[in-house]
């Protein structure tokens, strides 16, 4: 397990109180939870580097410098969050990224494929909208941070596709298959439209592959 601060409180994800952007309490709970994000995926980072042994070198390089940009992403986020009064910790949060790496802790395969194509993925689909609604309500500075974090997490998932696809090979399975069979098996209602092709295209995904993960979401 991975050292972690007192705070925060760790809760089922339906215990969170769903707040709007209106209010800087709102907007800093927002704030927090993408803190809590970059937070888990240092750790998601540096946790494959040290859990699956005796893969090629650039896999380690690949994700020690992941954790450089997540640990980077997180001090931004964490900066605007103390420029409006609060700071990590001080609202509860959930912990299903951890969650995640530990059902995959026994596989490579299943991780590089559930973490950054799925849940980190995630990311990529929601986040143009929240840079819009940041926009509205002219906090521009909220907004031009997770622009870099966007960009730079598109790189982030293409090193899961392109390592997933590495672990695919060797076992000789296709990796289109065996998405959805992890995608059933681990992560059943995760999947959810509608999806940021161009981003998800340029981390790794393919149409065709789209298409079928289309059908499977919802």
């Amino acid at each position: 397990m991975p050292g972690r601060p007192a705070k925060p409180v760790l809760v089922h994800p339906r215990d969170l109180p769903r707040r709007g952007f209106g209010s800087v309490e709102g907007r800093a709970a927002f704030i927090h939870a993408v803190a809590h994000i970059e937070f888990n995926a240092i750790d998601l980072a540096w946790d494959a580097v040290y859990r699956f042994r005796g893969l090629p070198a650039q896999f380690y390089a690949d994700w020690v410098g992941v954790a450089r940009d997540e640990a980077r992403h997180f001090m931004m986020v964490r900066s605007r969050l103390q420029a409006l009064g609060y700071d990590y910790g001080d609202f509860d949060a959930h912990n299903g990224l951890w969650e995640m790496a530990e059902k995959t802790a026994h596989d490579g395969l299943a991780r590089m494929a559930l973490v950054p194509r799925v849940l980190e993925a995630r990311g990529l689909d929601v986040t143009p909208g929240m840079i819009v609604k940041l926009r509205q309500l002219n906090d521009d500075t909220t907004a031009d941070i997770l622009e870099v974090i966007l960009r730079e997490e598109v790189a982030h998932v293409a090193a899961g596709s392109r390592w997933y696809r590495w672990y695919c090979e060797r076992a000789g399975v296709d990796h289109r298959t065996r998405f959805r069979e992890l995608l059933r098996e681990y992560a059943g209602g995760v999947l959810h439209k509608p999806f940021n092709t161009e981003a998800r295209l340029q981390a790794g995904f393919d149409l065709d592959e789209l298409e079928s993960l289309l059908e499977e979401a919802d």
